[in-house]
């Protein structure tokens, strides 16, 4: 399945524990060996009243907290083949909470959690106080060997590190991502998320995710990346986040509300696979 460009292997293991280790998900993302995609995503049976827990595997074979176009592809199958238990929308139980994905008019929506600005929530180790504020915005500086980065910290479960940029092609994803991602202050890693403002109401945007690379489009670093802007007082509360992969919508209605993703859901192809030969 893919959210706009974003794809992945999805394991439905309803029944039981889905039984794959660390070594099966590198083969099963792996695009020359294995399947391919951004991230494994495993659906086993509900635990606290959803209809199933989703987890979520980088290509690295790590477990990772959250993961929006994942949730809005998985609560997409879900609700196709009947699985839910309420008609029209899918809860799904990660490890940072449950989120609800429902069908709309312009795609498939997930309410993906209230945005956390605080550097703890990220894991976010800072050297010193923060540099300044922008509206309401902490800026923090991060120090890399022969240069300086200024971002915005924000966890949407899972952490992410917004850097707005004056233009999004020309942005050293490649290079400067990895170097962030895998700084001392982040002990968890980071997503790394390089944002393009348009307008108030529209963003180019492009990411380096933990323990994949640079993606066609992160569905949290979207979101979180919104976030940041409308606490930074440069977006409102509704905005359209153009990624290589596609457009998605990022809406957060008011400080007390959760984060919605809005954007395409697909399923490209469906099959079995022997994990034994």
């Amino acid at each position: 399945m893919h959210g706009a460009g974003n794809d992945f292997v999805v394991v439905l293991s309803l029944e039981g524990p889905c039984g794959l280790d660390a070594d099966d998900i590198r083969f099963l993302a792996d695009r020359r060996l294995g399947v391919g995609c951004d991230q494994v995503l495993v659906a086993e049976p509900p635990r606290a009243g959803g209809d199933c827990v989703y987890r979520i595997f980088n290509p690295d074979g790590g477990e990772v907290e959250h993961c929006g176009n994942g949730s809005r592809c998985l609560g997409k199958l879900l609700l196709d083949l009947g699985l839910t238990e309420e008609a029209g929308t899918a809860r799904l139980e990660t490890r940072k909470g449950t989120v609800e994905v429902q069908k709309t008019a312009l795609g498939l929506r997930a309410a993906v959690g209230k945005p956390d600005f605080r550097p703890e929530a990220l894991p976010f180790v800072p050297e010193g106080e923060a540099i300044g504020r922008r509206a309401e915005a902490e800026v923090h500086r991060l120090a890399l060997p022969s240069e300086s980065v200024d971002f915005i910290p924000v966890s949407i479960g899972n952490p992410h590190a917004v850097i707005f940029c004056d233009a999004v092609r020309e942005a050293p994803v490649t290079t400067l991502g990895p170097r962030i991602e895998t700084h001392a202050a982040f002990p968890q890693g980071v997503n790394v998320e390089f944002v393009e403002i348009v307008d108030r109401a529209h963003v180019r945007f492009r990411v380096w995710e933990r323990g994949a690379g640079e993606t066609p489009a992160c569905g949290t670093g979207a979101a979180a990346s919104v976030a940041a802007g409308i606490r930074s007082g440069l977006l409102d509360r509704r905005v359209d986040v153009e990624t290589p992969g596609g457009l998605l919508r990022v809406e957060w209605p008011s400080d007390d509300a959760s984060l919605l993703l809005t954007g395409p859901a697909e399923l490209v192809f469906e099959g079995n696979l022997d994990m034994t030969a």
